[in-house]
């Protein structure tokens, strides 16, 4: 127990002396806190790792799919499997990018697909992030530390090296790059919330970091001017600003954090974008219900991992047993994120329970609602006790000349013991995880 209770410690301190840090915005105000880390690592066995690696695959191969059909052909649209009005009022369809085929034919480069286990074993998908997904760095770093100051750690565990992360990411970079030009990160700059892992990830796979105004199109080419102003021409973007403010010519115009004219590069294939542009259709809360009939539909295969058990008020059967069942449902807005917009039917009061109702039957395409699913509770060090608390786990997929799951990922937990959001957003802290060799 002393040790678990130093080692956590002493890592902390390195991770606040590296400056490892996760930023938000709350009121009008940036601030910046230590993202706590666990020293009791999540602990996966190699047969449960080998199902939920064959799985993550088959759903993110699926989704990747399911992009480039609604971009062209919307085959899934015309044969009824997706209701045309849950792709082109998502928030994240965007009709600039129809027609456009990204590199290699690869929209989501890197999956950030959020799931938890149930109390009996069962691996449920909360959620699919293809747009921007953060978080690798934290474990990644963390294991680093983990290992310099407790080396007899991973000697005496028969852990998976994790350690090729970094690698993954410069492989898949290297393979969409479209002209043997540099990898770049963009960043939108320090006050970002995940800047520290826009320069941790620069650093760890050589790849050129960039802020706005470094970078600019001359010639139907992507241009990276450095400090001393020279020229190198970009092949590879992995772009850490979202969609909106990625080219002031075609979308925000008021954005000053992207490239002007990125997109005219972009449409005429010289330049790879990381994550693609308009992924967000596919991440939408309402289309995650349709995910498993993608699976059926594209690759003509039963889907592994399973949604947790989820409701659409859009379809009248659904309606009437959310509307009936409101109390013991989670119900979530598909245009929030970051743990925001979930509301726990059971915690609200009756005049609360009414006016969600009412959101709900004004708003039918603005809400999903799911089970509660009563997911594991993993230890963790609160003091110098062990305590149990609820935890997720973002798992990590590369999509390049193959897709691949890195063998590791971002456990999440919550430190409120009444609290089943684990995001570190609303105050939560994160542990190493271990996916075991046998």
């Amino acid at each position: 127990m002393d040790k678990l209770i130093e080692s956590r410690d002493t890592v902390n301190r390195w991770l606040e002396r590296f400056g490892v840090r996760f930023g938000i915005y709350k009121n009008g105000t940036f601030k910046e806190q230590l993202f706590p880390f666990d020293s009791i690592p999540r602990i996966i066995p190699a047969q449960d790792w080998a199902v939920l690696e064959k799985g993550l695959i088959q759903r993110v191969n699926a989704l990747n799919k399911f992009l480039f059909d609604i971009y062209h052909d919307k085959n899934i649209i015309r044969d009824g499997i997706v209701p045309a009005e849950f792709v082109y009022s998502s928030k994240g369809y965007m009709p600039e990018c129809e027609g456009i085929t990204p590199p290699q034919q690869i929209y989501s480069h890197i999956s950030g697909i959020d799931l938890v286990q149930a109390k009996d074993g069962s691996w449920y998908i909360l959620e699919d992030n293809l747009r921007i997904p953060s978080g690798a760095s934290y474990p990644m770093i963390a294991r680093t530390i983990t290992r310099k100051v407790s080396p007899e750690t991973f000697r005496e565990n028969d852990v998976v090296d994790s350690r090729n992360y970094s690698e993954l990411l410069k492989a898949m970079m290297d393979h969409v790059n479209v002209n043997g030009g540099a990898n770049v990160i963009l960043t939108p700059g320090r006050y970002n919330s995940a800047f520290f892992e826009h320069s941790y990830l620069a650093e760890k796979t050589g790849a050129l970091l960039a802020f706005p105004g470094d970078l600019t199109v001359e010639n139907d080419q992507v241009v990276y001017r450095d400090m001393y102003n020279e020229r190198h021409l970009v092949g590879c973007i992995y772009r850490r600003v979202s969609d909106e403010y990625l080219d002031p010519m075609t979308f925000e115009p008021s954005s000053l954090l992207g490239v002007p004219n990125l997109m005219q590069v972009y449409r005429k294939g010289n330049v790879a974008l990381v994550n693609a542009l308009g992924n967000g259709v596919a991440d939408d809360k309402g289309i995650y219900y349709f995910v498993p009939k993608m699976i059926e539909y594209y690759l003509g295969e039963q889907p592994i991992l399973h949604n947790a058990p989820t409701y659409l008020p859009y379809y009248a059967e659904d309606y009437r047993y959310i509307l009936d069942h409101l109390e013991k449902l989670v119900i979530k807005d598909v245009s929030e994120a970051g743990g925001y917009g979930v509301v726990f039917g059971r915690d609200l009061t009756p005049e609360k329970l009414a006016e969600l109702k009412q959101l709900i039957v004004d708003e039918p395409r603005r809400w999903i609602a799911q089970e509660v699913i009563d997911f594991k509770d993993l230890e963790i060090l609160e003091g110098s006790e062990r305590v149990e608390r609820k935890a997720d786990l973002r798992a990590f997929v590369i999509s390049g000349a193959t897709t691949e799951v890195w063998r590791s990922g971002l456990t999440r937990f919550s430190r409120n013991p009444d609290s089943f959001v684990v995001n570190s957003s609303q105050g939560g802290g994160f542990k190493d995880t271990w996916v075991l060799k046998n």
